[in-house]
Order: structure tokens, then sequence, then C-alpha cells
């Protein structure tokens, strides 16, 4: 170490050497630019890269060495051979490439290893090459094993400085392994020249062809300077131009270059769009590719023709740039395949059903005007077809709306298999399906297409065995008979529709006039029952519920009477089915429970009041607070009313309406069962629940006199009442022998026309009378005599 360092201080210039290794310097940090930029390439770019780093690196180390050569005085005049110096940068530089590319093979240790060792071998050989170079009076020989730790020691550090550079990132990698680099060749250089010793030999004889220590100081430092230079000017160049091309190729537009109207250059992007070759362009005019080519820095819709043959439309912009030092062109080529089918997918699905892909309402409603319009023209007929499905519903609920969803699909399945293609099916919405038939002779066309399409169901939709098939119902209207605009027709055929479903459904209907005025009656009966209420239109009759044995009144039925303007006393079984339908059932139960309650808190006695409740009620799942609300806000104790239902009301959900009823119960509501003995009468509703009355449908009291048959089954309800502990009345009395019948049969109460007429409020008759007696008084007149039997 000590003669290292003596060597350093007595044989050489101080100032060449600090030269030396700020040359150094710069050569390996210009060779590790080059070489982060190899690590982002693969194949032939990155081996270009290495080479350029490995000529830089090369360069630097010969220039090291030279430039410390000069710095050397060995007390004689030396002189370099031209050859062995040639031959010495060229080991540098294929020594330093063998060993950037063995440490760069992979990233572990022992690459980095391997490169170490060769880049001290080659340092060293062009170390010793560049020895021999030299031409002097002296014989030069080496202590073997001070060279062996010159290479030992350039091979460690090489080693060190490999994998520096491929552990570390950024700034720190570029310093420390170009810092670790330089101390690598300058001990390799420095150690190996302690180990020199020149011995005079006068007689020795120098060569012609050398080159002086002058002229090679100036070949070494212009050449050192200027490689260097350059190799920095490329990483910079070059990276600054890969960005550009890199920026260009990212981006999706086709960019294609024109010079003078002829293509020159063109994006990744355009050559992978078209399929042709830059070679294959270049030179050509952009007509080659583009049906027109011309768009003047606004965008425009043209035809990019492709190598295969095939023509994609694509959005042109025309821009102009200096490139390459010239004024250019720039074509922006954008494909719009993407941006057509996603137009087209957004068009279909805003005109189509999500699920079964049919034409939803909104192009239905185009769909059914064209063909009118067309109809028209050619004076032909159109059939519409409005298709509701039966027990759909019901499947859904059940089975849940993965089913409903399968079932709907193979509907629309079984519509496409028997319609025609000119014909347009739709689904409206839920359940609800259209065709329109625009061809054939009607109604004939209408008569066959509405039989295939029941067989076609009753062929897939076997509702006997599968209990999720379902059936289908059809109305149909004509064009121009039965209307002349899409919405007269969509009415009509609603309407036909409407008819099915009521009288039977699993058939077709065609529309008629008499149709149309039942619709038109009850969709204006349904319109004024919505304001009903709000005009005063209503009113309640009490009519009384008598003892069948004392004769005595125990209480009152309220029943809803309409005073509807223009067509006098329109009766409940025409308009309460329909409110039942639209809805306003629940509005108008709701008005009448809080009526009959506050006239019942009126009365002085504690008479029972009863109110029917509809079966469209029971869905609601606040009826039980609703009842309770009204009591608390009347004041009328739970136990005075009586609210009655039918059985129809436990069809639809029996166990909501047992869970609402038992709610009521225990509020102390009192719960009759209504119209026993029609309908869907069940034996295990009165075990369910227990019932506090049964009443008699009036429809067998009527029967009583003349029919034995509806005389039994009255005694066989009364009979079951009393088993059952409840009481039972009879409903729609209207003679006497009626009325002993159901006495004799042991009926406990009794109703109708006999003993009393629905009539005003109690509490207005019972004012009414106080304010008789109390003018009779004066007078000592007596007031009438009246039987028990008549209402109070």
């Amino acid at each position: 170490m000590f003669s290292v360092i003596t060597c350093i201080r007595d044989d050489h210039d101080w100032r060449l050497v600090l030269a030396a290794a700020v040359v150094c310097l710069i050569g390996a940090m210009a060779a590790m630019l080059p070489l982060s930029r190899a690590q982002g390439f693969d194949g032939g770019r990155r081996k270009l890269w290495i080479g350029a780093s490995a000529f830089a690196f090369g360069t630097g180390v010969w220039a090291t060495h030279f430039i410390a050569m000069l710095a050397y005085d060995g007390g004689m005049p030396i002189s370099y051979r031209l050859g062995l110096t040639a031959l010495s940068f060229l080991l540098s530089v294929a020594g330093s490439w063998a060993a950037i590319l063995i440490a760069s093979q992979s990233r572990s240790r022992f690459s980095h290893i391997r490169g170490g060792v060769l880049m001290a071998f080659g340092i060293a050989s062009m170390h010793l090459t560049g020895m021999q170079a030299i031409e002097t009076q002296a014989v030069i020989r080496y202590d073997p094993m001070m060279t062996l730790s010159a290479v030992l020691a350039g091979a460690l550090l090489s080693s060190a400085a490999f994998h520096a550079f491929f552990r570390l990132k950024g700034l720190r990698r570029l310093l420390t392994s170009s810092v670790t680099f330089v101390l690598a060749i300058c001990a390799l250089h420095f150690i190996s020249m302690a180990s020199i010793t020149l011995v005079p030999d006068p007689g020795k004889e120098l060569p012609a062809t050398v080159l002086d220590t002058s002229l090679l100081a100036a070949i070494v430092v212009v050449a050192a300077t200027a490689l260097i230079l350059i190799a920095i000017a490329v990483v910079f160049i070059e990276s600054r131009l890969t960005d550009l091309r890199g920026l260009a190729n990212a981006s999706q537009e086709g960019l294609l270059i024109l010079r003078e109207g002829r293509i020159i250059d063109a994006n990744e992007r355009f050559l992978g769009l078209s399929g042709w070759k830059l070679a294959d362009l270049s030179g050509k005019a952009p007509s080659v590719v583009l049906t027109a080519a011309q768009g003047q820095n606004r965008p425009g819709e043209t035809l990019l023709n492709t190598r295969s043959g095939k023509e994609i439309a694509v959005e042109l912009n025309t821009s102009r740039i200096v490139y390459r030092g010239h004024n250019c062109d720039v074509l922006a080529v954008r494909d719009l395949t993407e941006r057509r089918q996603a137009e087209e997918l957004i068009e279909h699905l805003a005109h189509h059903d999500v699920l079964t892909d049919l034409p939803n309402r909104s192009l239905f409603d185009t769909r059914i005007r064209q063909a009118l319009q067309m109809a028209e023209r050619k004076n032909s007929e159109v059939a519409l077809f409005y298709i509701d499905l039966d027990r759909f519903k019901t499947v859904n609920d059940i089975f849940g709306h993965a089913e409903g969803d399968r079932i709907l699909c193979k509907v629309g399945s079984i519509l496409r298999r028997v319609a025609d293609e000119s014909d347009t099916i739709a689904r409206l919405g839920g359940d609800e399906f259209a065709i329109i038939q625009p061809a054939g002779q009607q109604p004939a066309a209408a008569q066959k297409l509405a039989a295939d399409i029941i067989d076609e169901f009753a062929a897939e939709m076997d509702t006997a065995r599968d209990p999720t098939a379902v059936g289908v119902s059809l109305g149909i209207a004509l064009f121009p008979r039965d209307g002349r605009t899409a919405e007269e027709l969509c009415n009509n055929a609603d309407t036909a529709l409407y008819r099915v479903k009521h009288d039977g459904r699993g058939r077709a209907c065609f529309f008629d006039a008499e149709m149309d005025e039942a619709a038109r009656n009850r969709r204006q009966i349904e319109s004024d029952l919505r304001h009903a209420i709000t005009r005063n239109q209503l009113n309640v009759s009490y009519q009384p519920i008598l003892n069948a044995q004392s004769g005595e009144i125990t209480g009152y039925e309220a029943l809803m009477r309409w005073h509807r303007p223009g067509h006098g006393m329109t009766e409940p079984d025409v308009f309460i089915p329909i409110a039942e339908e639209s809805g306003s059932i629940v509005q108008l139960g709701e008005w009448i429970l809080q009526q009959a309650c506050m006239e019942a808190a009126r009365w002085p006695q504690p008479l029972t009041i009863a109110v029917n409740v509809s079966p469209v009620q029971f869905m609601l799942p606040n009826l039980c607070e609703r009842v309770e609300a009204v009591l608390a806000e009347t004041g009328l104790a739970p136990d005075r009313l009586e609210l009655e239902i039918t059985e129809a009301a436990l069809i639809r959900d029996r166990d909501r309406v047992m869970a609402t009823l038992q709610r009521l119960y225990k509020l102390g509501v009192h719960i009759v069962m209504d119209d026993f003995g029609t309908g869907f009468s069940s034996l295990s509703n009165l075990r369910s629940f227990p019932f506090d009355k049964i009443k008699v449908d009036r429809s067998f009291t009527g029967v009583l006199e003349h029919d034995a048959a509806a005389r039994s089954i009255v005694r066989a309800i009364i009979g079951l009442g009393h088993s059952l502990g409840m009481p039972v009345v009879t409903e729609g009395v209207e003679t006497e022998m009626q009325r002993q019948i159901v006495v004799e049969e042991g009926c406990a109460q009794v109703q109708g026309l006999l003993l009393g007429k629905p009539d005003i409020e109690p509490s207005m008759k019972q004012a009414a009378r106080k304010s008789f007696l109390s003018g009779q008084a004066g007078t000592g007149m007596q007031p009438p005599r009246r039987t028990r039997l008549v209402s109070e």
C-alpha cells in the first residue's frame, strides 16, 4: 500500500492525476446513463443502449489510463507505439461491452460478480497493452503479485459498482456506481503502476512510428472529451426522441405525417389500425388509405381502407406542424367502431326491453303510429293485440322474481315463434305484452294469430301439471273500425282485454261498441269516485240489527250511499267493485269507518256498529293502526265496533290477514264473518280464527219460503254457529215468514227491510223524536204506538 502511495506521490504529476480522475468520473457517469436507459427496453434496443454504455465506459477507461501515463515520470523520455495504443482502445471498449452485457443478463449476485471480473480483466488487458505500447530505452519489469493484486482489487470494486447500479434507484444509483467504478479503474491502474520497474537499456533501438507524449496528450484529451460529450448528447437526444415517439405511439389516435402531400411517417396506432406497414405507405398519397383526407382543423368522418380490404369508419382531423425541419400536415385518425357500437347499443337499449329484448313501450308507440299511417295510405287494416298473463303474479310471488323473469323470457320466445316477421311484438311492462299485426285480411288474420298464441301456450304452459305455468288472455282491436288513432286503438284493445279478464280469462276477445260504452261508464265512475268525498256526495245509512227473540235493536250496520250528480243514488253493488279495482276503496273504507264510529259515539245506549272492510284494505300493513287511531279520535269503545269481512280477504294472503285479525281481536274489536256460505267458504277459516259472529248471506234468506235446500243450508249454518259458540245473524229478512223460519231455527239476530230500512243517523232520529215529544207534551197528546220490531 505504501509503495502505491509512494508511486503516486513521487512518480506522477498531481495535476494530471486529478485530470485523469475527473475524466474517469465523467466517463463512468456517461456509461451509467445509457445503461440506465437499457433497463427499460428489450431485445435489440436494449443491446444498442448497452453498446453505447460500453463505448463511453471503454473510452473513459482508456483516456484515464493514458492521461495517468502522461502524468508518470519514469526518469527517461517515453513515447508510444501507434498500433498497440489503438489496440488498447479496442480492448477497453470490447472488455467493457462483455462485462456490462454479462452483468445485465440477470439480477442475481453472481451475474454482478461475473461482470465485475470481466470488467477487471478488460481494464487489465487495456492497461498491459498500453504499457507494452511504451517505447523507451529501458526494459519494463512487473511484480506478478502486485499485478494480481491490482486485478483482484479492480474485480472487487467493479462487482460492487454493478451491485450498486442494479440495486439502487435514481440519483443514488448514478453517483454510487460511477464513483465505485472510478475507484476500481484507479486502483487497478495505480497498483499496477506501483508494480513496474524501468531497467535502463541504452542499446535498445526505438521504432520510427511512435507518438510523442505531447501529441498523445492532445489526442487523448480531445478524443476522450469529445467521445464522452457525444455519449451524453446521444443519451439526452435519444431519450427525448424516444419519449416523443412513445408519446405518439401511446395516443389513441392514429397519426399520419404528410410532407408535400406524401406520407413520410405514421405512429403505431395508425399502422395497427390499418394493417399497413410504414414501408408500404411511405411516399404515397393518403388517398391510398383514406377516402377523404381533408378536415381543415374540424373533425369529419371518413372511411379507412385497411390492408385486408375492410372499411372502418373513422373521425379525421388535420393540423400542421414542423417535423424534421419541414412544414408537414398531420392527419389524426380516430376509430369510430367502438363509438358506433356503443351508440347502437344505447339506441337498442333505449327502445328494447332489457329482459326479453322485445321492443319496449317507446318503440311500440312509434311502430303503431307508423303502421296506422301505412295502413291509411294503402287503405288496409291493422290488428292490435293486448296480451296479459294469467296467474303470473301468483307464480312471481311464490317462486320468486328469478322464476318470473324466466317465464317472461319464455313468453317472449313463444310470441316470436307464432308471429310473422312483419309483426311487432312489444313488452309494455310487467306481464303486459302487445302485438301489432299490419298485414293480412282482417279479422281472419287476427283470429288465426290469436288461436296460434292460445294453442302454443297450451302446449308450452301446462297449468295442470306445471305450477309455474301461466295462461294468456288477449284483447284485440282493429283499425280503422275500432279506432282511427293509436290512442283509440290502444284503449279499445285494453277494453277488450278487460272484458276477457272478467269473463273467465284464457281466451281472445274482439272489441265491440258495447264494451266501449261499458268501459267509458266504468272509467267515469272511477273518476267520479275519487272526488266523491271532497264533494260531499257520500253519506252513511244505518240499518238496524235486532235480537231475533225479543225484537230489540242490538246494533246497526253502516251502509255507504253515493248520490252521484246526474245519475241519482248509485247502488253499492255498482261502485264498490270498481272502487276495489282502482284502489279508491282504501280512502272510502277509512271515511265510512270514521263516520260510523263518530255516529255510534253519540248514542246513549252502548249499541254496536258494524262496518264492512274490503279485502283490499286488508292488504294494507297499517290497517290495525288506522282502526286504533279512528277509535281514539272518536272515543268509541273497541268492543262496540264490529268489522265485517268476507272470506275473499283470506284468499289473497291468508297468513297476513290472519295476523291482522289477531291484532284487531287483541284490540277488542269484534270480527264478523260476512256472507258465509257463498264464495270461498271454508270451515278451516272458522277453526283458525275465533270470529265473534257469522252472517248468513241474503241470497239464502230470499228463497227460504220455497227452497228446501236453502233452508237446509241456513239450518246447517245456524247449527254450526251454535256448536262453535258464535252468534249467527241472518241478513235480507223481508217477510214475516222468513223471520219466523230463522227464529225457529235458532238464529240469534236478524236484519232486513222487514225490520228496518237503511235510514239516517239514529242520533238525528232520536233528536227529532225528543223534539216531537217535547212539543206534544204541551198539548197533552201521546205519541203513536209502534211495534218493537220497527227501527227506532
